[in-house]
């Protein structure tokens, strides 16, 4: 292997499974360790799995390739699939939460036909959250500190067309110790009586937040503003945390 040119030791390299050349390949000899950690090796990864990205935007390729192959949606039934599972932290004003098929009365259709569910608040204020562990996700803890890579939120609301409701969304992340590193909080949006129902996104990019972020903490509710018992308040659906490469 000493006597190989290079570039088609880099090309070897690219066949064998990305964590096996960090955790194996690396230790091999100097020559390999300045391969695994060099660009060229995990640009052509990145050619050969269709991962692209423009040149000038790439600091570090290997971490690139990492986030683009674990990019998830790391929100746990965003949709309500399996009624408030995974939801913790769970304030049930009024009637509480409840999960509905689409379209729903007096509701619309959602802009992608992959949703088929939404939860729905009642005359009291509902709220759900979600914590999520990034080190247990895979995103480890060098990842997080020095790169830094830009953590996405998206939540998508509508109001039911004959009631009137407020939205919230509010986002933490935080430390080891559930310290507050950045946060994101909504207003609170009013959805007037009289509405067209049509589902709204909302988003936020957190980005250059500093290192020692280990959690996100994901809550959003609403309520209606009519009062009228039963669950004519804000609907929420397809809710998603993402990390971008």
């Amino acid at each position: 292997m000493e006597s190989l040119p290079e570039a088609v030791l880099i090309r070897i390299l690219a066949s064998i499974p990305a964590v096996e050349l960090v955790l194996v390949c690396r230790l091999v000899c100097c020559q390999w360790k300045n391969l695994v950690d060099g660009a060229e090796l995990w640009i052509l990864k990145c050619q050969q799995e269709g991962l692209t990205r423009e040149e000038a935007d790439a600091e570090n390729w290997q971490n690139f390739y990492f986030l683009s192959k674990k990019k998830k949606n790391l929100i746990k039934n965003p949709c309500g699939e399996e009624g408030l599972e995974h939801w913790g932290e769970v304030e049930n004003g009024g009637d509480g939460w409840k999960v509905e098929e689409l379209p729903g009365d007096f509701g619309k259709e959602f802009p992608s036909e992959e949703v088929h569910k939404y939860f729905v608040t009642s005359y009291e204020w509902c709220r759900k959250a979600q914590v999520i562990d990034l080190r247990a996700e895979g995103y480890w803890e060098e990842l997080m500190d020095t790169t830094q890579p830009k953590i996405m939120v998206r939540d998508w609301y509508a109001g039911r067309s004959d009631a009137g409701c407020l939205y919230e969304l509010c986002v933490k992340l935080l430390s080891d110790n559930e310290d507050v590193l950045a946060e994101y909080k909504s207003e609170t949006v009013t959805i007037p009586q009289d509405n067209d129902a049509s589902w709204t996104e909302i988003s936020h990019t957190f980005s250059s937040y500093g290192p020692g972020v280990r959690f996100v903490r994901f809550e959003h509710g609403g309520q209606d503003t009519l009062f009228w018992k039963g669950w004519y308040g804000v609907r929420v659906t397809n809710s998603t945390v993402t990390l971008e490469p």
